[in-house]
């Protein structure tokens, strides 16, 4: 089980709730790692972390993380009341050299302007990440609902929340 660095931005956000949805998180984590190798996508790491629930002292939720460079996929599956909740958070989080730059008052906010910037290319390749790893999730989430004979996700219920990375 790995820490749980934090993201220094979070992109996305997504949730959904199944009443009725009885299952286990560790099934869920694998089919969706099973989705995410048929759709070939190269360069990523799968791992599980832990994040508290609260402070210091409180229980901790394995999650499920897809890491591409610098951008990483939480997803979290788990029994709650009468179903199972279902959530994602894709971050930012910077690694090796840039993790150590961005420690340093302004010099680190310079460097990231000057050598970091968003570009298309950039937040092409972000999204287009964020759409292989949220769709693979949501096949899952489809099919086990369906093997269960429990309604699908709505259309709305089925959309991320996105931030502007033009804000970023």
């Amino acid at each position: 089980m790995a820490r749980s660095p934090k993201a220094t931005e979070f992109i996305a956000h997504w949730n959904a709730f199944v009443e009725g949805f009885q299952g286990s998180p560790l099934e869920f984590y694998t089919q969706v790692e099973a989705a995410i190798r048929e759709r070939q996508m190269t360069d990523y790491h799968a791992s599980r972390v832990d994040w508290r629930e609260g402070g210091i002292l409180s229980a901790k939720r394995e999650y499920l993380r897809v890491r591409r460079k610098e951008f990483a996929f939480d997803i979290c599956g788990a029994p709650f009341g009468n179903g199972f909740f279902f959530s994602s958070w894709l971050g930012e989080i910077p690694s090796g050299f840039w993790a150590l730059v961005s420690l340093i008052p302004i010099f680190g906010v310079f460097a990231h302007w000057a050598f970091r910037r968003k570009t298309y290319y950039r937040i092409d390749t972000a999204m287009m990440f964020r759409a292989l790893v949220h769709n693979a999730v949501l096949d899952v989430i489809d099919e086990m609902t369906k093997q269960r004979g429990l309604r699908q996700l709505t259309e709305l219920e089925r959309k991320p929340v996105m931030r502007a990375f033009q804000e970023r």
